[in-house]
């Protein structure tokens, strides 16, 4: 017997995902080093929602999936304008990572590079100028500069 849902019920979103990272880990134990995978994952519905998370498991296509899960619950509200690009300009820094975030025009798409670009996608953002002032090739911090510097955003 199933029990009666009360409120609002749960509707399931449908996230479009998007690897951003793969590395193998290593943990050293008496006998040696054990292996494992940790994947860096950015989900979003391309409507405003996205989010960004990383997880480890024994292979990849299980840290891929607890990352997606772990990302569902780390999803932000992004507030689009018409044009279907951001309100104004914004920057942010996490970690050694610093990125800027500008507005563009109807018509120019996403300028942007790595991981900015796909996270700028996944929110559904379709006009966009980005830039990564720091030198750190870390995707990871990158895209959680990103992440935050959207979260920045109001109307």
């Amino acid at each position: 017997m199933t029990r009666p849902q009360y409120g609002k019920p749960k509707e399931k979103k449908d996230f479009d995902q998007k690897v951003l990272d793969i590395r193998r880990v290593a943990r050293v134990v008496s006998g040696g080093r054990r292996f494992s995978f940790r994947a860096t994952v950015a989900i979003g519905n391309r409507k405003g929602m996205c989010g960004l998370a990383t997880a480890k498991g024994q292979d990849v296509s299980q840290a891929v999936e607890k990352a997606v899960q772990k990302a569902r619950k780390n999803t932000i509200i992004v507030p689009l304008q018409k044009n279907g690009s951001i309100a104004y300009e914004v920057s942010a820094k996490y970690g050694s990572a610093k990125i800027i975030l500008k507005p563009a025009r109807e018509g120019r798409g996403i300028i942007a590079g790595g991981p900015l670009r796909a996270i700028a996608d996944l929110a559904g953002i379709k006009n966009l100028t980005a830039k990564i002032i720091s030198r750190t090739p870390n995707k990871l911090n990158n895209a959680a500069a990103a992440l935050q510097a959207l979260s920045m955003l109001r109307l």
